[in-house]
């Protein structure tokens, strides 16, 4: 009877560390917050379309200009494979961002915002 039990601890406890692991994991993933530059997502829009490359666009306020690491706040968003696109615009906090956005260019009012940086990121399979 004791073989059995020590043979069930050594499946049990391998299935509890890595279930730790995963939780863990899950909880320390890096966001927004934990870049340089004070970055807040403020508007997203994303198409419809799920037979075809999926279009999504992000307005973030960025509040450190100066310090801020746009193409490592760019990396955090999501980008699918088959010819799909994301793109971010970065405006400053102190300037306005627009709450909304369209998935017809330009995406936003550009005679009230002013995007500072853009970046655009394209899946790689087609």
């Amino acid at each position: 009877m004791e073989k059995k039990s020590t043979r069930g601890w050594w499946i049990i406890i391998p299935l509890i560390l890595v279930l730790v692991y995963f939780i863990y994991d899950g909880f320390t993933q890096k966001g927004l917050k934990d870049v340089p530059g004070g970055f807040k997502e403020e508007a997203f829009v994303r198409n419809e379309q799920n037979k075809g490359g999926i279009i999504r666009i992000y307005a973030v306020s960025v509040a450190d200009i100066q310090n801020a690491q746009y193409d490592e706040a760019a990396e955090l968003f999501p980008v699918n494979d088959y010819a799909s696109t994301t793109t971010v615009y970065f405006f400053d906090k102190n300037n306005g961002y627009p709450s909304e956005l369209t998935l017809e260019p330009p995406h936003f009012d550009t005679t009230a915002y002013k995007a500072i940086s853009i970046i655009k990121r394209t899946g790689t399979k087609k």
